[in-house]
């Protein structure tokens, strides 16, 4: 039993290393995106972590994570917030539909889901006080420098802002995040999975 808990505490200390990394690189905006809208793979570990080893070990992967970065916050911790609320959403609603039905359509169904609720929860938090909250701190209530950033969107207005943001960035953007994260999970978890039950016989021994 000893030797499991070590185990678990290994993997998941590792899987939050990880991403804790790759919440600083590879980061890069796209250009049809705003720019303060950045790809980045902190979920990635988070996920594998939920899927080898449970929800509870996912989540809190997401957590651990989140208050390491806290430190290093531009965004007075609203960013983090988001994340956090993304990540624990999707890494525990993932994660407990793969432990329910531990197959390759258990798998994929979790994925889906998973990739459903991330952008529900990203639309939700924008709309409800992300948007608002960087007009009142960043910009003294004007919006207009959030227009200026997000010309790349056709017909954007201050008065249209937050329906335009929306359709044409939050939704598209967090779509193609997730896809993007819960593809490569699916490429590189297997390989994963067979690690950590390797290191799991060692440890039995």
């Amino acid at each position: 039993m000893k030797r499991s808990k070590v185990l678990q505490i290994t993997v998941i200390a590792n899987l939050t290393a990880l991403a804790v990394l790759f919440y600083f690189f590879p980061k890069f905006p796209l250009p049809f995106f705003p720019g303060f809208l950045e790809i980045q793979f902190s979920n990635l570990p988070a996920i594998i972590g939920g899927y080898a080893l449970g929800p509870i070990a996912g989540g809190a992967i997401v957590v651990i994570r989140t208050l390491i970065k806290l430190p290093f916050s531009t965004t007075a911790y609203v960013g983090e917030l988001v994340d956090l609320l993304i990540g624990l959403s999707t890494v525990l609603t993932s994660a407990y539909i793969y432990k329910r039905n531990r197959t390759l359509k258990g798998a994929l169904l979790g994925m889906g889901v998973g990739t459903i609720v991330w952008v529900v929860v990203a639309v939700a938090a924008n709309y409800f006080f992300v948007i608002d909250f960087y007009v009142e701190f960043f910009f003294n209530g004007a919006i207009e420098p959030l227009v200026g950033m997000a010309s790349m969107i056709p017909g954007i207005t201050a008065e249209n802002f937050m329906s335009k943001y929306i359709l044409y960035a939050a939704i598209p953007f967090n779509l193609l995040l997730s896809v993007i994260v819960y593809s490569v999970t699916f490429l590189v978890y297997k390989r994963i999975s067979h690690f950590i039950d390797e290191l799991a016989k060692r440890f039995q021994k």
